[in-house]
């Protein structure tokens, strides 16, 4: 069982954003990466969104680093964890600029990227980009298809799609791993079904564990129906976490208690056949925080 974490401080989202949050900035993140490694979780991973209107900011905020130049700048300062982008909106770009970052994201880092890729939400950003909304999904699945020719180990990728159209450019340096996983985030019937079809993983948005498994077996069935072969992700993002007693009010959600019982809990997430989680803490400082993340590595991942 492995597991990552959403980065904080990169995307402050007031669904999840902890008050610290807004104060703090790159030293931050260089500890939490850091921390990470150390503790041995699998990947670090960051959003990605170009510009948050007006209506959504009070909700969303406009804190959104950019999630290469981020997932880069820790690159640098670790040299194990995974670099994983939750989710790049890649329909917003075209696939051989989106192909020109993520691998040279890889060479730098020596191979540790997984891109992580969805359909995206928010109507203005296309439209100032200039991209179809109402279509996305389908920008989405031929992006993915580009992306695997231009992310392959040919120095002059080609693909020949309705959207999209290349060949005879080159692009060095390629990346690092012969094939970069993708992961396709999303619970709805079309990203179930595009992550089955099309991705090395699965990244859930919201479903509640009593969802995953049904979801699960449709992937399952749908791979199986159309002669999908090779490993497959099975990801789930775990209700806030925090380990020990609190002394404060973390939320009634928010799964609380020894080591034991925490890992006794979410034992529930491999026996119905996930193969990675994502672990959110309760804090309220970074360093509650790093030893929040110490304490899971060091007491509850064990034990999984």
């Amino acid at each position: 069982m492995r597991y990552g974490i959403q980065l904080p401080v990169q995307s402050q989202s007031t669904i999840y954003a902890e008050p610290w949050e807004a104060d703090a900035g790159p030293a931050d993140l260089v500890g939490i990466a850091r921390a990470a490694e150390s503790a041995g979780f699998d990947y670090i991973a960051g959003c990605d969104h170009v510009a948050v209107p007006r209506r959504l900011a009070a909700a969303m905020s406009t804190v959104w680093y950019d999630p290469v130049a981020t997932l880069a700048f820790l690159a640098g300062v670790t040299e194990r964890v995974r670099l994983l982008s939750h989710v790049a909106v890649i329909g917003l770009r075209h696939p051989l600029l989106t192909a020109k970052q993520y691998a040279t994201l890889d060479h730098l880092s020596g191979g540790r990227l997984v891109l992580g890729v969805g359909a995206g939400h928010v109507r203005e950003e296309f439209e100032v980009l200039g991209v179809d909304f109402e279509h996305r999904g389908a920008v989405l699945d031929e992006s993915i298809d580009a992306l695997r020719a231009a992310l392959g180990p040919d120095e002059y990728p080609e693909h020949h799609g309705k959207l999209y159209d290349f060949e005879g450019l080159g692009q060095r340096p390629r990346p690092a791993q012969e094939r970069v996983p993708v992961w396709v985030g999303g619970s709805s019937p079309a990203a179930v079904r595009r992550a089955a079809l099309k991705a090395d993983g699965w990244l859930p948005q919201g479903d509640p564990r009593d969802r995953l498994p049904a979801q699960m077996d449709r992937i399952r069935r749908l791979r199986e129906e159309a002669d999908v072969e090779g490993p497959f992700v099975m990801g789930a993002i775990t209700e806030p976490l925090y380990v020990g007693t609190p002394g404060w009010d973390v939320g009634r959600r928010t799964l609380t208690g020894s080591p034991a019982a925490l890992a006794e809990s979410l034992r529930a997430y491999p026996a119905m056949g996930v193969d990675q989680i994502q672990v959110r803490f309760r804090c309220r400082s970074r360093t509650e925080l790093t030893d929040q993340m110490a304490a899971f590595g060091a007491e509850v991942a064990p034990h999984l």
